[in-house]
C-alpha cells in the first residue's frame, strides 16, 4: 500500500492517461496483497474469535464421535475422562454396514432388530445396508455388540467382521483443542461438535466475505490508497488551512 500511495504522489509528473494506468495497477496490487498476504489472516478470524469462548469457564461443548469397535473402548474412556476439562464419556450407539438389502430383507431387519436386545432403543435401517442402533445410556457397548453378533451368527451362520461405535463426550470449551489432538492421534475425528465455540465459528463464518469478495475489496482499497496519494498535496494544504482557521478562532 505504501508503494501504491507513493505512485499516486507522482501525479505532477504524469499525464492523465498514465493516471488511469496507475489506478488499474493499484487495483491489481491491492488484490494480490489481499490474496497472498491478508487472506490467510482473514481466514483465521473465526478461529481467533472462538478463542474468546474457550476462556469462559462455564462454557461446555458436546462432541459426537464414531470409531471402530476394534478400538479399546475402556482404554479410550479412561484416557478421555482423565483429561482435564472432560466432564463425561458415554457410548450412545452402534453402527453396522451390511450388504445392500432387497425389499424383503429390508422389511425383515426392520421387524427383527427390536427383538434382538431389549436395551436397543431407536434404530434406523437403510436399504444400502447401513444399520444405526441407539442403546440405553449406561448399557455396556460390548454387550450390545455381542447381542447383535450372536443373533447374526444364529440366523446367517457367519460373524460380524466390522462395526462402529457412536459416543458422546461432554467437555469444557477450554479443553477442546487438547481433546481433538488426543483423538486425532488415535485416528478419530469428531462427527459433530455443538457448543459456544462452534457457534462462534459458524456465526463468524456466516458474516464474513467470501474469498473472492475479500480480494476484490482489497483491490478497491488499493485504488482508494492510490487516490489518496494523488490528492495528497491538496489534502495537506486543506488540513493546514483548517488548522490555521481553528487557531485563529481560538485566539479570538
Amino acid at each position: 500500500m505504501i508503494f501504491v500511495f507513493s505512485i499516486g504522489m507522482l501525479k505532477p509528473f504524469m499525464r492523465k492517461k498514465e493516471m488511469a494506468l496507475v489506478l488499474i495497477s493499484a487495483f491489481f496490487i491491492g488484490s494480490l496483497g489481499g490474496a497472498f498476504f491478508l487472506s490467510p489472516i482473514y481466514e483465521d478470524v473465526p478461529e481467533m474469535m472462538s478463542n474468546f469462548e474457550k476462556v469462559v469457564p462455564s462454557n461446555e461443548e458436546t462432541m459426537d464421535l464414531m470409531f471402530s469397535s476394534s478400538l479399546d473402548i475402556d482404554e479410550l474412556e479412561k484416557n478421555l475422562t482423565e483429561t482435564e476439562g472432560v466432564e463425561s464419556f458415554t457410548t450412545t450407539g452402534i453402527t453396522f454396514q451390511m450388504w445392500r438389502f432387497d425389499d424383503n430383507e429390508y422389511a425383515y431387519f426392520q421387524s427383527v432388530i427390536p427383538n434382538i436386545d431389549s436395551h436397543y432403543e431407536n434404530f434406523t435401517v437403510n436399504q444400502s445396508g447401513k444399520i444405526d442402533i441407539d442403546i440405553e445410556r449406561g448399557y455396556d457397548t460390548s454387550s450390545a455388540l455381542k447381542s447383535f453378533s450372536d443373533w447374526y451368527t444364529e440366523v446367517y451362520g457367519g460373524s460380524i467382521s466390522y462395526a462402529q461405535i457412536q459416543a458422546e463426550v461432554v467437555l469444557k470449551s477450554s479443553a477442546l483443542d487438547t481433546v481433538e489432538e488426543n483423538l486425532l492421534a488415535r485416528g478419530i475425528v469428531a462427527t459433530n461438535i455443538e457448543g459456544p465455540v462452534q457457534d462462534s465459528i459458524e456465526n463468524t463464518n456466516s458474516s464474513m466475505l467470501s474469498s473472492t469478495e475479500f480480494i476484490l475489496c482489497s483491490g478497491i482499497v488499493g485504488v482508494i490508497v492510490s487516490i489518496c496519494g494523488v490528492y495528497c498535496d491538496n489534502i495537506v494544504v486543506a488540513f493546514r488551512k483548517f488548522k490555521k482557521f481553528l487557531n485563529a478562532k481560538v485566539k479570538r
